[in-house]
C-alpha cells in the first residue's frame, strides 16, 4: 500500500481518483488548491503526488519546482496531470522535475500503469 497525495481542484476528477485509490488499497489524501501544497507534502511525506498543473493560487509547475529545490522533498515522486496534454506542456513538466506526465481525461489503466512505474522506483519518461 502506498501513501498518495492528490492535489486536484476539480471535484469530479478527485472523486474518480478517490474511488480508484481506495479500491486499489492506497492510503490517500487530497488538497483542492496549490496553496500550502509543499507544506502538506512535507507533513505527509507521500510515496507519490498526483498533481494537477492548473490549480488555484499556485500552479502544479511551481509546486514541482519548489519540491525539487527542497533537499528533504526533492525525491518525492510527482505525476503531473493536465487537460493540456501537449508535447510542450509535457516537456515543461519533465524539465521542471516531474517524474511522469498524464493527459486528462486519462484511462484508468494508463493511470494505474504510470502510478505502478513510479511507485516501483522507475525513472522519468517522456
Amino acid at each position: 500500500m502506498a501513501r498518495i497525495m492528490v492535489i486536484e481542484d476539480e471535484d469530479n476528477i478527485a472523486i474518480a481518483l478517490d474511488y480508484l485509490l481506495t479500491r486499489d488499497g492506497h492510503e490517500h489524501s487530497r488538497l483542492a488548491t496549490g496553496a500550502g501544497a509543499v507544506e502538506a507534502i512535507r507533513a505527509a511525506m507521500p510515496d507519490l503526488v498526483l498533481l494537477d498543473v492548473m490549480l488555484p493560487e499556485v500552479s502544479g509547475y511551481q509546486i514541482v519546482q519548489d519540491l525539487r529545490a527542497d533537499p528533504v522533498l526533492k525525491s518525492v515522486r510527482v505525476l503531473l496531470m493536465t487537460a493540456r496534454g501537449s508535447v510542450v506542456e509535457r516537456r515543461k513538466g519533465m524539465a521542471l522535475g516531474a517524474d511522469g506526465f498524464i493527459a486528462k481525461p486519462f484511462e484508468l489503466t494508463e493511470l494505474r500503469a504510470e502510478m505502478a512505474r513510479l511507485l516501483e522506483g522507475g525513472g522519468t519518461s517522456c
